[in-house]
């Protein structure tokens, strides 16, 4: 028989043993983390139009409050409010049922992230503490492609449904490089749990160094099946507005388009978050609290999302494939043989 498994982090007045006070802590997390997750995505979706803004020579959206930080919330006002139509002839129960899940998913995803109240030297759980965090993640993160299929197959549309096809092809093809990368990583740490990979440090002399130094290759791999995971430029073949007119999603308007909108960038803020937790060590750093040198590792990738999109041209559909199947598939693959001979050289 399994015992239970015991908390052994910080514990004050003892509220994470108690019982009730176990709850309370975990709902309020949830609800604050949700609370948090809906003003940053808002906030992403601002800095993402200002910085394309100056990456074109443009100002970007400067009109609505001071430094036109006001946008977003007039923005989700406006989606709000406006008239959302449902065309004739869909399935009105999938319909309905595909932005839900997106944003679902995207909210699930957290509950696993280790981040906290309360420090002890290391990070530790705020939500959960699973001993297969990323598993989760991953099961989670999968539920993405039956929200883009009902979209596009719910819609009666011949233009959501190519991109819903195009979007689950993309998703199952990347997912399977995007899991392999992080193999490697659970090689030389030895646990699916995301606190241990958090506070994980490769020891070079006097410095303690992020798993980036060792698994370079898998954080590359990681990096590009994540932007086709999350299907933003140039990976954005699902919705090519010059294809496909608004792809998966081309049938909904208002609150319903805005679920889909809001679960794309929730996803890419926690794919920047499982980031920085595998690769650059979450919170680990000099001087400032764990949770300051979190925000400031996914600021980074957020910065690298937008820049992307920015920079480079949207790939042809074959070239898409070719790219997961034929390059990044393979080179995964290399990497963990290599890595677990190493290991086993090493550990022998």
């Amino acid at each position: 028989m399994i015992p239970p498994a015991v908390y052994n982090g910080p514990n004050p007045g003892g509220i994470y043993t108690d019982p009730v006070g176990h709850w309370v802590v975990v709902v309020g997390a949830m609800l604050l983390t949700f609370f948090i997750l809906l003003t940053v995505t808002a906030y992403v979706v601002f800095a993402e139009r200002v910085l394309i803004g100056r990456f074109q020579r443009r100002p970007g959206p400067n009109r609505v409050g001071p430094f036109g930080l006001l946008q977003s919330a007039v923005d989700g006002v406006k989606l709000l409010t406006k008239e959302s139509f449902m065309p004739a002839g869909v399935d009105r129960f999938t319909y309905l049922l595909a932005p839900a899940v997106a944003v679902l998913a995207a909210l699930m995803t957290w509950s696993v992230v280790p981040f906290a109240l309360w420090y002890s030297g290391t990070t530790v759980y705020w939500i959960a503490n699973v001993n297969i965090g990323i598993l989760v993640i991953f099961a989670i993160s999968a539920m993405n492609v039956y929200a883009i299929i009902l979209g596009g197959y719910s819609s009666n549309n011949k233009y959501s449904l190519l991109g819903g096809l195009r979007g689950a092809a993309q998703l199952i093809s990347y997912e399977l490089a995007l899991g392999l990368s992080l193999v490697p990583t659970f090689i030389i740490v030895g646990s699916l749990r995301l606190q241990d990979i958090a506070n994980y440090a490769v020891h070079l002399g006097p410095l303690s160094l992020p798993l980036i130094v060792v698994t370079p290759l898998g954080f590359v791999i990681y990096l590009v099946a994540a932007v086709a995971e999350t299907n933003r430029a140039p990976f954005d073949l699902p919705e090519a507005e010059q294809e496909l007119v608004g792809g998966f999603h081309t049938e909904y308007s208002g609150f319903k388009f805005a679920m889909f909108y809001l679960a794309e960038y929730m996803n890419i803020f926690a794919v920047s978050t499982v980031a920085s937790v595998l690769f650059l060590g979450g919170g680990q750093g000099p001087l400032l609290p764990p949770i300051v040198w979190l925000i400031i590792k996914i600021t980074i990738f957020l910065f690298f999302y937008i820049w992307i999109r920015s920079t480079l041209p949207r790939l042809r559909y074959d070239s898409l494939m070719k790219l997961g199947w034929k390059f990044l598939l393979p080179l995964a693959i290399a990497n963990v043989i290599v890595t677990a001979v190493i290991a086993v050289a090493v550990g022998g």
